[in-house]
Parts: structure tokens; sequence; C-alpha cells
């Protein structure tokens, strides 16, 4: 069967969405328009070209929803101090001589329990910077401590990019949070040698008493804090454990229920639930537009000619996983973007060329972590506002960002290599 669209259509498509992104347009909108614009320019008629992008976007209905349920428990973590006093925990049993180990650990448990990676970095941001000040640290060191904890919790958390690469490979979500445990332990590894490595530069931009902010909510018992996460993991590790599914749209809604009551912060849910929805929406949004650019893409010959690409470049066809979530997240600039994109892109073609869904999956996930914060997206915006820092220096600290996503994605693509 011949594919409705040209390569070339595709490629056109994603770079004007790249384009607008750039230039500030919404990035929802700027995916809308791409997807219009390749649909067209790739040989399809307006219905052709509509009916693709409706079909995309509907593929993304179920993470959707999904990552709509989770903003309970986003905004459980966050308005009750739960976020934060888990890194202050974390922070002050290891002491100021450890604190970039105990700032990466920290961000990236916050992350793993559910909380998106810029919001962990700018929770984590307050306690990271003081415990650096106390330690003499430069804010180089503690924001790559942060950054790559934070990518080191992404890839086995129940946050969007997670969601979105499991529904489209149609595997368990939990089954994907596990099988990168190695790749994000190798990323938390990376990630403090090199955090240490720039700590140890004299040129670094010291931390000022203007950097430090004192919590502005009354904070939880540590034991109340992890309630609801402990409830939410317990939940979804029902699977593997017992073989009782609890789907994310329950497992995520229900933490965060426990994370309020057990906070004592009962007589706020509908504040904190509306906090939490406000978190999720953007993304929600964004993979509508996403979809719509998928719903092109996967209708293209793009896939064919990527896998043509890869055989006349000798390599396999297993490299089309994480080659294709590189790349699609630094066009974005967006993790779960780049991760979505090249999931519903490729799935099928990595499952028909014998690659597992899972492994594919993983190494996706993992992929999609390397350079998905380059400045045309928001991560590297809100990350530099948390640490207070200049654009060009926020600039410097991503070929370090890169080597952390590239040591998850080489480990994730060993995992398949050695049958694990």
């Amino acid at each position: 069967m011949t594919d409705p669209f040209t390569t070339l259509g595709a490629l056109v498509g994603l770079l004007i969405a790249i384009i607008l992104i750039v230039y500030k347009a919404h990035p929802a909108y700027s995916l809308l328009f791409g997807a219009l614009v390749g649909g067209l320019i790739g040989g399809g008629n307006l219905q052709e070209t509509v009916s693709a992008m409706i079909s995309g976007a509907q593929g993304m209905t179920s993470p959707i929803l999904r990552i709509l349920t989770s903003g309970v428990l986003v905004g459980a973590l966050i308005r009750t101090g739960a976020a934060q006093k888990i890194a202050e925990t974390i922070v002050a049993k290891f002491g100021a001589k450890r604190a970039l180990p105990a700032v990466a650990i920290a961000t990236a448990i916050i992350c793993a329990v559910g909380v998106f990676i810029d919001i962990a970095v700018i929770t984590a941001a307050p306690v990271a910077l003081a415990v650096g000040k106390k330690a003499k640290l430069n804010k180089q060191s503690v924001l790559l401590a942060m950054l790559g904890g934070g990518k080191a919790g992404n890839i086995i958390s129940p946050n969007p990019n997670t969601i979105a690469t499991a529904e489209a490979f149609g595997v368990d979500l939990t089954s994907l949070m596990l099988k990168n445990v190695a790749p994000a332990l190798a990323a938390l590894v990376v990630t403090i040698l090199l955090a240490y490595l720039l700590a140890r530069k004299k040129k670094g931009i010291q931390i000022q008493n203007s950097d430090v902010e004192e919590p502005n909510v009354k904070l939880p018992t540590f034991l109340e804090a992890i309630v609801g996460p402990c409830v939410a993991i317990g939940l979804l590790m029902l699977r593997p454990v017992c073989n009782f599914t609890v789907d994310p749209l329950i497992a995520l809604p229900v933490g965060g229920f426990a994370c309020i009551l057990a906070s004592g912060r009962r007589r706020e849910t509908i504040g904190i639930t509306e906090f939490g929805i406000s978190k999720v929406s953007g993304v929600s949004i964004l993979l509508l537009g996403t979809g719509a650019v998928a719903g092109i893409v996967s209708e293209s010959a793009l896939k064919q000619d990527f896998v043509a690409a890869l055989e006349s470049a000798r390599m396999s066809a297993f490299m089309l996983a994480p080659l294709s979530s590189v790349l699609l997240a630094g066009a974005t600039a967006s993790t779960t973007a780049g991760a979505t994109l090249a999931s519903q892109t490729f799935a099928g073609t990595l499952v028909d060329q014998g690659v597992a869904p899972l492994s594919s999956a993983a190494m996706i996930n993992a992929g999609a972590t390397t350079i998905d914060s380059l400045p045309h997206g928001s991560f590297f915006h809100a990350t530099a506002g948390a640490a207070y820092m200049s654009f060009g220096d926020r600039l410097k600290i991503i070929p370090f960002e890169a080597c952390v996503g590239l040591s998850s994605t080489i480990v994730a693509t060993l995992l398949y290599l050695s049958g694990f």
C-alpha cells in the first residue's frame, strides 16, 4: 500500500513546527500548523490531511486521560510540601560534604514518583541552593546535579513521556519503568561525576544569599510526605508482583488523595486538584499537537526511508528507536513530545523489524532525555530561572546534560543487545 504523504512533506512539516517553536509560537499550535502544511506539501489533499491529523490526535486520548488524572498526585506532592520535604530529608541525611549526590538523588526521587522534571527541579532548587552555598559549591554543579537527577528519575516515572511511550507500544507502564532502572542508575552516576567535575571549576558562579529561599508552606513530616508516592507506586507494582493490574488512571490519583489526607490538608483538596490539573493541562494540549504531527508522519514514507537509510549505513533496525527519539526530542526541545512522536511514528516499524516492544519503548524513553533541553523549549528557561542563572551560563550546561541522557540511552541499548 502506498503511503499518502511523502517523506519530504513530513520533514517540511516538522521543520515548520520547529521554526515556529523557536520563534516562541505556542508549541501545540506550531505542531498543528506544521502537520497541516506537511500533509499538503506531502501530496495529500485537505480532507486527507485533516483526517490523518485527527486520527493521530485521537491516538493520544488514552495517555492524555492518564496524564490528566496524574495531576492529582502532582498537585498533592507540590502543594502539601511533600516533594520539598523528601528533598530536604535526603539532603540532610547525606550532609553538606556529599551535597551533590544528595541533590541528584533527591531530584531523581521527586521526579520518579511522578513530578514533572521541570517542576522537580524548581521544587528541589531552594533546598539544593541552600546546601550548595553551605558546601561552597558553584551554581553550575548544583544545577547539573538537579538536571541529571531529574533525567534519571524521569525514565522510571509515571510521567507523560513514559505513559505515552508505553501506550504507543502497548506495554505495561510499570514494566517500562522497571526496564529503565539500570539506565537511570547509569545516568545518576554520570550526573554525580560530571557535577563534581564542574564543582572544581575555578570560574564557577557562586551562590548568593539572595538565591536561597525559605519554604513558604508548613511542611509535613517525612513519613507523611512519602505516603502518597508509596501508595501510587505500590498500586502500580501489584501487576508484576501478584498479577493484579491497577491502571495508572486509578493508581496515580489515589496516591494523590492519600498524600493530601496524610498531610492533613483534606480541606484544601479542591484547590490542590485544581493546581494539579493546571500543571498537566499544558502537556495534555501539547500531546494533541504531537498526535496531529504523528498522524502525518506515521502515514508518510518517512518510516521506510529512515529504515533504508539505516540499512545503507549498515546500522541495525533497532537503532531507529534511540536515534529517532534523540533527534525528535531535540527538534521539539521536549522529552514528552520527542518520546511521543518517536513511539507513535515508529512503534509498528520497530515491532515489524523484530525489536521487542518493551526494549524499543525503553530505548526511546531514554533517548528522549539526551538533547531535550535546547533553548527553544520551556525546560531550558524554567530551570535557568530556578537557579537564577543567565541564558549564556545555562547554555554551557547543555553538553553535560547531553552526556547524562546519552549514558542512559547507551545502557538501554546495550541491555537490548544483551537480550536482557
